[in-house]
């Protein structure tokens, strides 16, 4: 094809292509302008992707809202306060995050590619071809591209899914009236959150796992929140296998086995969150030579290369590390790699995860059994919340904080905390063993009184001392 038919850059090639206009491209994208290069970045879909649609900021505002109402209707652990909250239109706090959607996709997305000359956004469905890009019966020309296609919510192969209206994330989000019951098919970060959401709203919630809740998570936060969930109402079925589901006169039945027994669990509707699967649909890897992992995410390796040359990959689409922080980051990483000389590499060993649920889960690092699977000789200290003089004072003792570190060396290699202000306290455990601290630095550290993560050094003290023993700020 000739110059004069590559679109939207005078007849010239771009010396990059981005595949995909979410975080992850976006990132790529703007880093490369920044950098003089010219690029395309290609859309398909609504702009702005996953997080600022469908996922982290449509999730996060009605969880947080919802959270309001179980404060307000336990404000009788304080004495002398009672309180009741009610929401009174759910399909209006819908309208509002819809709009909060809105906002943000304009402002942090579309608004922002006029103020980089460097970039021509064009929409259309890629496909990687010789010499470039194929899209809209066009070639985009250029030696150099970026995948950044993002994931969507992955069905489990359970007999008669196809047959059932079921929910996803997605959708889940979207509705603007309740059911009166839920199952929740996955125990993952997704289902956890959106369980006790719904819940909280007085919907009956049951959770349906195959393995546990939580299953990548520290033994003991798993099996606390576990029961925070069952304490609120929440029903929890795990260690199954799913046999079947159906239509049934009052919505949907889902048949699993646990052993030899056979079990039928019953609600209006049901909301599948059993993972994501990488978008690939369509770019052609297949012919291109780009090889993809067993979950189907393209393969990269830490410069975030695929098995093609030239041909780079970031962020949900590669299977892994699904956050859209760790997208842009990897994003950033690809672009810089492909437009110089692939000296940077990838480094998620400090890489904080967050699960907004209530108590929240935050960690970082190795944890406990991934620790001693990588032959390290490791110690580990569990701190219950009930030393913690700020769960003490907010009368809210749920959770616990548990530090893993080397023996001998007292080199921390992971933090993991469940707490109701817990994603707030992470990063400085990020920072810890980002910057190789022992817990033994930890413990010594001075904190303020009265926080979250102090936790963090009372956990860190743990290690050799009793700190029920140790007076208020003591060490």
């Amino acid at each position: 094809m000739s110059d004069c038919c590559v679109p939207n850059n005078n007849g010239k090639g771009y010396d990059l292509a981005v595949i995909g206009a979410g975080s992850a491209g976006f990132s790529a994208a703007i880093t490369a302008a920044e950098q003089g290069a010219q690029v395309a970045l290609i859309g398909h879909g609504t702009i702005g992707g996953t997080c600022v649609n469908i996922g982290c900021v449509p999730s996060k505002t009605l969880i947080r809202a919802v959270e309001t109402l179980h404060q307000a209707n336990t404000a009788g652990r304080f004495a002398g306060i009672s309180a009741r909250a009610r929401a009174n239109d759910w399909a209006a706090l819908v309208h509002q995050k819809d709009e909060l959607v809105a906002e943000l996709r304009q402002s942090k997305y579309a608004d922002l590619l006029p103020a980089y000359n460097g970039i021509s956004y064009i929409e259309g469905q890629a496909r990687l071809a010789e010499g470039g890009v194929a899209l809209n019966r066009d070639l985009i020309r250029t030696g150099r591209v970026v995948i950044t296609t993002g994931a969507r919510p992955a069905l489990p192969a359970i007999p008669g899914i196809e047959d059932v209206e079921y929910l996803t994330s997605t959708s889940a989000l979207a509705l603007e009236t309740l059911p009166k019951s839920l199952l929740v098919v996955g125990g993952g970060f997704i289902g956890a959150e959106l369980a006790q959401m719904f819940a909280r709203m007085g919907v009956k919630v049951t959770i349906v796992c195959r393995s546990k809740l939580l299953p990548a998570a520290e033994p003991e936060i798993a099996e606390a929140l576990s029961k925070y969930l069952q304490d609120e109402g929440i029903k929890l079925v795990c260690g199954i296998t799913y046999e079947r589901i159906k239509y049934t006169d009052n919505g949907v039945s889902l048949i699993v086995r646990e052993g030899t027994r056979e079990m039928m669990l019953d609600a209006e509707r049901v909301l599948i969150a059993t993972g994501r699967a990488p978008n690939v649909e369509g770019l052609g890897l297949k012919d291109a030579g780009i090889a993809q992992a067993p979950n189907g995410g393209i393969k990269v390796d830490d410069r975030m290369r695929t098995t093609r040359p030239g041909i780079y990959a970031a962020g949900d689409v590669t299977g892994s590390d699904q956050f859209v922080y760790m997208a842009a980051y990897g994003a950033k990483i690809a672009a810089k790699n492909a437009l110089n000389s692939n000296s940077l590499r990838y480094d998620n060993s400090a890489m904080p995860a967050v699960v907004f649920t209530d108590p929240q889960v935050a960690s970082v690092g190795l944890t406990e059994a991934a620790a001693r699977a990588a032959f390290h000789h490791v110690r580990a200290s569990v701190l219950p919340l009930s030393y913690l003089p700020r769960a003490l004072a907010a009368r809210d003792t749920r959770g616990l904080i548990k530090l893993v570190a080397e023996t001998g060396s007292g080199k921390l290699l992971g933090a993991h905390i469940l707490a109701p202000e817990g994603a707030d306290s992470i990063q400085t455990a990020a920072l810890a063993i980002k910057h190789g601290m022992t817990v033994q630095d930890l413990g010594a550290t001075i904190f303020p009184y009265l926080t979250t993560v102090e936790g963090l050094k009372l956990a860190a003290q743990t290690f050799d001392k009793d700190v029920a023993k140790l007076s208020c700020c003591a060490g």
